[in-house]
């Protein structure tokens, strides 16, 4: 009897518990985190930080230096590290570490590592704390945007110390005792080549130092308080009477040491641990409040908050306020402190997809202030970045930043130079950058023969046609909002056709062609890479977002278009590796969902549950939008189906959840699916709000029987950006049986560009 009555009691403290939870308490830093090379189940870190920060910082497991900086199978955590990491496979820049010790002193990186436990570890998006068992000390830190608190409790010991560790590749460390400060800066980056490239650091200490020692590359130095080397470090100590708290603030500038010096002081100054801590989490449950979530399961709000916490880190801050309050940048484009705002650290050939129309819908005064720094990487190196990290990065394909730019413009954002950034997709849309990934690789060709040939020795050129055309149409698209004559921009429409020039009717799939017009032989669908990026025939086929309907046509009509799509969830997951010499890890995740060949661990079929729509089946992207967001997204280390990429994956949920999904950035539009929870409200910046109802929602429940909004009912595939943001609800009425009637009119259907012009 008291066993029943303990658990009855439990039981109501849970669901007590449950209902005082905020945003921030549902996220899961560690969701993504048991990831390698081989399988990547999100290749996230657990990120503590604010929302689009100068600075995270992260517990890392592995070598210093290495991409995958913390991996959940780990056993030792070897230092906290200041990060910058958009990816593992595009490492980090500007990093450097701290690591407690006791006892003998230990600098070196596996010898100071200590083991951990997760059940003694802590992770929430604004406060990490771990018990490190070697040396019997836990460690907390929690972030500002440029700056980060330190509390090492350390037992009482009087060989108490710190390891400051500025990393390789030209590093610095200065030790000042009197003022219980260290400064430094770390000259190490990952990808491209910078001038004047030095993050600075300070870190203040709030007790005296009883032991100072420099180091540099694997040895001390004696009697050195200050040291330039290739590998630069130091170590302080403290004589502890009883347990006691160390307390560290660190901060960081790309521009100078009084820079650093002022960030610290403007971002911490004499708050204590607690009220930074306090005020982080302040920040987070605003920021992730801007949309409520209510009737899921306990394990849906947790996976929705960790999806959304993913989507406010990338790009970051790359600017910093001086102190005459004016904002300033060091250029990663030019290698000069210059003023304006500047960010880092996204491909847009993943963000352009789900990630950017995101900000655009949610939080549009962030967007504007990256369009600000789009402006001047534009000004400062003479092309839009695709990558930055933190500026031109040779990696990915497309010219992609033209969609970044015209779906933010599309979407009503303004204040920022509009039309230089006309200027500079026109330039990128036009010209070969200074790098293959800069501007366009191939672009004679494209413009003279309508595609990039796969026979000229430039890779993934099927890739590279489809994606120039679709940011063709964003350019025109730009044009035409920006009220440009067609003289200018007429060129821009012709060229959105110029998928239709890789489309194979023989296989009804898309296929790389060779310059004499001919197709590309031996031909394999299942053939990954090659003509296609990171993926094959049957995921880039559907890359043509401007123009489904054209699509479709050239299948052969709607009902054959649909068979098409159906197909890719029936056909077995074979592929063809032989372009990469293995299997890359985004093959094996394909292979292992058990979903055919449909491929969302990667960005380019991910938008394609959604174009049943234009088929006039929206039921089955009903179907399989929930078994995507059921099977392939979880809370926990493994929950990702792949790489998480800097908020686009996440963002495929966050919108997915919501019930509707931006297919065609540029547009104003987009394309239902149907809500995951029984409520949900996104609490607009403009003061107006978006309610989604659906009450009967459950797993049963998830086909829309009908859709009111605002009270009318409401019979298309898509809803209006332009709508939405007036303020609306959408009442969802759901069925466990699918509504095949519903949206079935071609006059439902999304937006195509070839439709467009039938009507005009």
């Amino acid at each position: 009897m008291k066993s029943i009555f303990s658990t009855f009691f439990l039981l109501l403290q849970g669901l007590a518990f449950g209902q005082n939870l905020s945003p921030v308490d549902y996220v899961n830093p560690l969701m993504g985190t048991q990831s390698k090379p081989s399988l990547s189940t999100g290749n996230t870190y657990p990120a503590v930080g604010l929302p689009w920060g100068m600075n995270i910082w992260t517990p890392q497991t592995g070598k210093m230096g290495d991409g995958w900086a913390y991996t959940y199978d780990a056993d030792k955590i070897k230092g906290f590290k200041q990060t910058h990491q958009p990816s593992p496979w595009m490492n980090d820049y500007g990093a450097f570490s701290i690591m407690p010790g006791v006892g003998k002193v230990k600098f070196k990186e596996d010898d100071r590592a200590s083991w951990f436990s997760h059940k003694a570890e802590v992770s929430t998006p604004y406060f990490y704390s771990v018990y490190l068992a070697d040396i019997n000390v836990t460690t907390e830190f929690t972030p500002t945007e440029r700056a980060s608190f330190f509390k090492f409790d350390f037992p009482k010991t009087d060989s108490a110390y710190v390891v400051i560790d500025a990393l390789n590749k030209g590093s610095y460390v200065k030790i000042l005792p009197k003022e219980r400060k260290i400064l430094g800066y770390t000259t190490r980056y990952s990808t491209g080549k910078y001038d004047n490239f030095k993050n600075y650091f300070v870190i203040q200490f709030d007790k005296d130092f009883e032991l100072t020692k420099g180091w540099k590359d694997d040895k001390f130095v004696n009697y050195q308080l200050e040291i330039t080397s290739d590998h630069a470090g130091a170590v302080v100590g403290f004589k502890l009477k009883d347990k006691e708290s160390v307390y560290a603030k660190v901060a960081s500038s790309f521009i100078s040491f009084e820079q650093a010096e002022l960030n610290l002081k403007r971002e911490i100054g004499n708050r204590n641990f607690e009220q930074v801590k306090t005020d982080a989490k302040n920040i987070w449950n605003k920021t992730l409040g801007k949309i409520e979530v209510k009737g899921g399961t306990d394990q849906q709000m947790r996976t929705f908050y960790s999806s959304l916490y993913r989507t406010l880190f990338f790009p970051q801050k790359l600017y910093e306020i001086d102190a005459q309050n004016k904002v300033k940048h060091w250029s990663p484009y030019n290698g000069k402190i210059l003023d304006g705002k500047m960010f880092a650290g996204t491909g847009f050939w993943d963000t352009f997809r789900a990630l950017y129309p995101f900000l655009n819908l949610v939080y549009p005064s962030i967007n504007m202030e990256m369009q600000e720094g789009l402006v001047n990487a534009y000004k400062e190196g003479g092309f839009l970045p695709e990558w930055s990290s933190p500026g031109y990065s040779d990696i990915m394909i497309g010219n992609n930043s033209a969609s970044v730019v015209a779906d933010a413009y599309i979407k009503g954002l303004r204040g920022y130079d509009v039309e230089t950034l006309w200027q500079a997709v026109k330039h990128g849309a036009d010209n070969e950058g200074p790098i293959e990934a800069v501007g366009r690789a191939g672009v004679e060709y494209y413009n003279k023969l309508g595609y990039v040939p796969y026979d000229v020795k430039i890779n993934e050129n099927a890739a590279r046609t489809l994606e120039y055309a679709y940011d063709d149409f964003a350019i025109y698209q730009l044009g035409k909002a920006l009220g440009k004559p067609a003289s200018e921009i007429d060129i821009y429409k012709k060229r959105a056709y110029n998928y239709k020039n890789l489309f194979d009717k023989e296989t009804g799939l898309m296929r790389g062609k060779n310059k004499d017009g001919n197709f590309q032989k031996p031909f394999n669908p299942f053939k990954w890479g090659d003509a296609f990026t990171e993926g094959n025939s049957w995921h880039y086929t559907w890359s043509v977002f401007q123009d489904v309907d054209g699509l479709a046509e050239l299948m052969g009509g709607k009902k054959k278009f649909e068979a098409k799509l159906d197909e890719v969830f029936s056909l077995p997951p074979v592929f063809d590796d032989s372009y990469y010499g293995g299997v890359i890890h985004e093959i094996r995740e394909m292979q292992i969902m058990n979903m055919g060949q449909y491929a969302h661990g990667n960005q380019p079929i991910q938008h394609m549950i959604y174009l049943y729509n234009y088929a006039g089946a929206p039921y089955k992207t009903q179907y399989w939008a929930r078994q995507v967001m059921n099977k392939l997204y979880q809370p926990t280390p493994d929950g990702y189906c792949g790489d998480e990429d800097n908020g686009q994956t996440s963002a495929w949920y966050i919108f997915s959840a919501l019930g509707f999904y931006p297919v065609t950035p540029a547009t104003d539009q987009y394309v239902l699916g149907a809500p995951l929870f029984k409520e949900a409200t996104i609490h607009l910046e403009n003061g107006m709000k978006i309610e989604v109802k659906a009450p009967e929602n459950s797993a049963e429940n998830l086909y829309v029987k009908s859709l009111n909004v605002n009270k009318q009912p409401y019979s298309k595939n898509w809803l209006s950006h332009q709508e939405l943001i007036k303020g609306a609800v959408l009442d969802f009425k759901m069925d466990s049986k699918p509504n095949k009637e519903r949206g079935s009119q071609e006059k439902d259907f999304p937006y195509s560009m070839s439709k467009e012009e039938l009507r005009k």
